[in-house]
This record gives C-alpha cells, sequence and structure tokens, in this order.
C-alpha cells in the first residue's frame, strides 16, 4: 500500500520588539520525506516516471554542472584553493567559493571527485539555467514533472513531488546530473541551484521515494563529526543570508558571537527535549534567551526549522515562508547569530544599540 506522507507543520513566526508588544511566531518544521519499497513487479508507473524523465533530460552540460563527477585536481585547476572547506552530513567535503555578492558556490567533494555542488549568484554558471529566471518560463521549457526515478546500479528510486515543492524545488535531469531548482515563490524567480550525481540525491532523499533494491544512507557520525558539520552549516547560513538581502537590496548581516551561543542552545534545547517553537519549556521567549545570554539588543526576531537536508535547505525554506521571509529581508537587523545541532536550525537576527 502507498501511503506516503510528508508531515509538516507551520505555526507563526517572530519578531520581538523592546518596549513593544510581540508579533505573532511562525514555526518551521521542514521536510520529512518518506520511503515505500516497490513490491516485484510493480512497474508501470515506473516505466512512466523513467520516460518522463528522459523527456526532462538534456545532454548538454556545461558550467557548474559539467563538474559533478570530475576530480577535485580538475576543480582546483579552474576555481583554485577554496575560501573553506566545511564537513557535511552525506560523505562529502564541501569546498565553499565565496565572491560576495556576485557568486556563491559549494561544490561537494567525496573521494576526490565532485558528487553535488550549490550555486546563487548573479555571474554564477549555471547555464543552461540562470538566477532570477521567472518559474513559468523554465517549466515551459523542463515541463517540470511531478515525479522522477533514478536508475542506481541494481536499484530503481522513484521521487514523488507535492505541488508545493514542484512550486519551490523541482527535480530535473541535465544529462545524468539531477538538478533541484530552488524558487522564490514570492516573486516566482530561480534563487539557487543544487545539481547531484545520482548515489548523492539517493542518500539525501529531499522528496517521497518508492524504492526497488537497496536503500543507500550516508554514514552514521559521531559528535566530533557532528560539530564540524554543525559549525559550516552555520557559516553557509550567514553566507546564503547575506547573498539573498543583497538581491532584495539590503545591507548584510554580521555574525554574532554571543547571539550564535543563544541560538545554538536553543537548536540543542530543542533536538535534546524532542518539541519545536520558540518558546522553550526551561529557558523561555527569545527575549528571555537573549537577556539570559548577556545579548544587548533593541530589536530581534528568530528563524527556526528542523529536518532539512542541510542549512542551505532551511534557508530556501525560510525564504518562502511568509513570516519568516520578512524576518530574514528586515532591513532593521545588524548582526546575526546562527545555531544548528544536527538537523535543528535557528537563526536570532539583533539590531545593536
Amino acid at each position: 500500500m502507498r501511503g506516503l506522507f510528508i508531515l509538516l507543520f507551520v505555526a507563526f513566526c517572530l519578531y520581538l520588539f523592546v518596549n513593544v508588544e510581540p508579533e505573532q511566531l511562525e514555526e518551521l518544521l521542514g521536510n520529512q520525506p518518506q520511503t515505500e519499497q516497490l513490491e516485484s513487479g510493480d512497474t508501470n508507473e515506473e516505466e512512466q516516471a523513467v520516460i518522463q524523465s528522459k523527456i526532462q533530460s538534456s545532454d548538454t552540460v556545461e558550467g557548474i554542472a559539467s563538474f559533478i563527477g570530475k576530480s577535485v585536481s580538475e576543480l582546483l585547476h579552474t576555481y583554485g584553493e577554496p575560501d573553506r572547506k566545511d564537513l557535511s552530513a552525506y560523505d562529502y567535503e564541501w569546498y565553499i567559493y565565496h565572491n560576495y555578492p556576485e557568486e556563491y558556490i559549494q561544490f561537494g567533494v567525496e573521494n576526490g571527485k565532485v558528487v553535488t555542488a550549490f550555486s546563487t549568484g548573479s555571474n554564477s554558471e549555471n547555464s543552461p539555467f540562470r538566477i532570477g529566471q521567472a518559474y513559468d518560463s523554465l517549466n515551459e521549457e523542463w515541463s517540470f514533472a511531478d515525479s522522477v526515478t533514478v536508475l542506481y546500479e541494481e536499484g530503481s528510486y522513484r521521487f514523488e513531488m507535492k505541488e508545493e515543492e514542484l512550486q519551490t524545488r523541482p527535480l530535473v535531469l541535465l544529462g545524468d546530473v539531477y538538478v533541484q531548482l530552488y524558487f522564490d515563490s514570492f516573486d516566482k524567480k530561480l534563487s539557487s541551484i543544487r545539481y547531484l550525481n545520482a548515489e548523492t540525491l539517493i542518500k539525501q532523499r529531499p522528496y517521497e521515494l518508492v524504492y526497488r533494491g537497496p536503500l543507500l544512507d550516508p554514514k552514521e557520525l559521531d559528535r566530533e563529526e557532528w560539530k564540524a558539520v554543525e559549525a559550516g552549516a552555520e557559516q553557509q547560513i550567514i553566507d546564503f543570508t547575506n547573498m539573498i538581502r543583497h538581491r532584495f537590496e539590503l545591507a548584510p548581516v554580521e555574525w554574532h558571537d554571543e547571539t550564535a551561543d543563544v541560538a545554538f542552545l536553543h537548536s540543542k534545547d530543542m533536538k535534546d527535549a524532542d518539541y519545536f517553537s520558540h518558546t522553550s519549556p526551561t529557558s523561555g521567549s527569545l527575549s528571555d534567551r537573549l537577556t539570559t545570554g548577556n545579548v544587548p539588543f533593541q530589536y530581534a526576531g528568530e528563524n527556526i526549522a528542523a529536518q532539512y537536508v542541510d542549512g542551505i535547505a532551511a534557508v530556501e525554506g525560510w525564504l518562502n515562508s511568509e513570516g519568516h521571509r520578512k524576518t530574514l529581508l528586515n532591513e532593521r537587523f545588524t548582526h546575526l547569530g546562527v545555531g544548528v545541532n544536527e538537523k535543528y536550525y535557528t537563526q536570532n537576527f539583533i539590531e545593536t544599540w
């Protein structure tokens, strides 16, 4: 039986003011895709999805997409040494190239090969796509489908997308590279792009999945490895946040250590105590937590998310949620602290005195 469900919890996002009544909060729990194994002989829908994937496919692979499968030496020859390297939770290491504000790229390298990439910015080489392209024109060209089947080694993996996912992050096939197109659902323009090989897509499982064959999983991480993943995700989140703020002609926010400590403790508290809210059973509201953390502020706001594939996916989720978007794009904020605990994400924005 095919009962496939995504749990989406949406409440309200918070702005906190000093000496002003708080507005309502919006909470965002990320995607938790379900999996179902195909019975032998159940092929009709799978064959249709493969046909659709072939219709979407293009043999022309240029720009950033062309690096998927290439060696790390070829990457370094073209782009040089990265600005930094961040561990991921999916067996690869991110090579970060940050040319703010024109270009931001992350290449994922595993066993000496590029297996994924993420790109945004006006100067990124994303041919045949372009950041800022209209959703309707790309949909007309690529015919976004609600299912895409990946054939990998002895397995078959059908990813199924809900209507909301088709509007915000459809999946297309470019040659043998799978491409997630992240759209800003408010202005209906292409916001960023993620490229993946088949194995990495299956490991991440960003959509509902029906499969036959082995279910690929990334290796389990110990606490020290998770700490490295979290530290990298925190930096990626502020990098990407500032790229988005620049897109809307807003000043960048600066990193704030003490606020980041407060944000991390809230992410850890939500994970450890198994709840999801701006109000902690033990540490209270955002205002309470900032005060306890000795953070001086005159205006503050918070975004939280959970169960996203990674930090950059969480930022795209915030951009497409009205309350979180207002926080992300608020011109008053001057500083940001980000705290990540495994797949719990907290952004604390402040305006300093």
